[in-house]
C-alpha cells in the first residue's frame, strides 16, 4: 500500500477537480476553498511521500503533472466563469498548459523524446496558481489587492511558459542528453 500512496494521492487530487468546479460554480466559496485546500495538500503530500518512501515509477511521473493540470485548469476555468478571475489570466493558464501538452504530444509522435520532467519554474508556477486560486476563494468580495493576487499567478505562469519553450528547443537540439536516465532539473520520477 505504501508504494501506491503517492499515485493514490495524485488520483485523489484529480478526482477532487470536479468537486472544486461544482462548488465554485454553485457559489459555495467556503466549501470550494476547503476542497481546493485538500487538493493542494495532496499535491504536497504525494511528492513528500514519494521522496520519503523512495517510491519511483513512470506512472507517477505522468500522474502527478496530469493531476496538477486537471485541477488547475478546472479551478481557473470555474473561477473565470464565476467572475472571480479575469479572462486574460484564465487564457494564460490554459495557453501555457496547452502549449506544454501540444509540444509533448508532437515530440512523442515525431521525435525520440520520451521524458518531459517538470522544471523548477513549472513547480513554482503550480504553487503560485494554487495560492492564487485559494486566495480568490478566501476573499471572493475582492477586498484583498487583486493586482498583487493576479500577478502572483500570472508572472510565474508566463515565465515558466517561456522557460518551457527554451527547454523544448534545448531538448530538440540534444535529445540524447535530455532523455538520459537523469532528470533535467534533478527531479525524481515519483510515485
Amino acid at each position: 500500500m505504501s508504494r501506491k500512496l503517492p499515485n493514490l494521492l495524485s488520483l485523489l487530487r484529480a478526482a477532487l477537480a470536479p468537486a472544486v468546479a461544482w462548488t465554485i460554480l454553485r457559489g459555495h466559496e467556503r466549501l470550494a476553498l476547503a476542497v481546493l485546500l485538500l487538493a493542494a495538500i495532496t499535491d504536497f503530500l504525494d511528492g513528500w511521500a514519494a521522496r520519503k518512501l523512495r517510491v519511483e515509477s513512470a506512472l507517477g511521473a505522468y500522474l502527478d503533472p496530469i493531476a496538477d493540470k486537471l485541477l488547475l485548469v478546472t479551478v481557473y476555468f470555474s473561477e473565470g466563469l464565476a467572475g472571480y478571475l479575469p479572462p486574460w489570466l484564465v487564457a494564460l493558464v490554459f495557453g501555457r498548459d496547452l502549449m506544454i501538452l501540444a509540444f509533448a504530444a508532437w515530440a512523442l509522435c515525431f521525435t525520440r523524446l520520451r521524458r518531459f520532467p517538470p522544471s523548477i519554474w513549472g513547480k513554482i508556477s503550480t504553487a503560485a496558481q494554487i495560492a492564487t486560486g485559494l486566495a480568490v476563494l478566501a476573499d471572493p468580495s475582492a477586498r484583498l489587492d487583486r493586482g498583487l493576487v493576479l500577478a502572483t499567478a500570472a508572472v510565474p505562469t508566463a515565465w515558466s511558459g517561456l522557460h518551457y519553450i527554451w527547454r523544448g528547443i534545448m531538448m530538440l537540439r540534444d535529445p540524447a542528453r535530455n532523455n538520459s536516465s537523469t532528470a533535467i532539473d534533478g527531479g525524481v520520477k515519483r510515485g
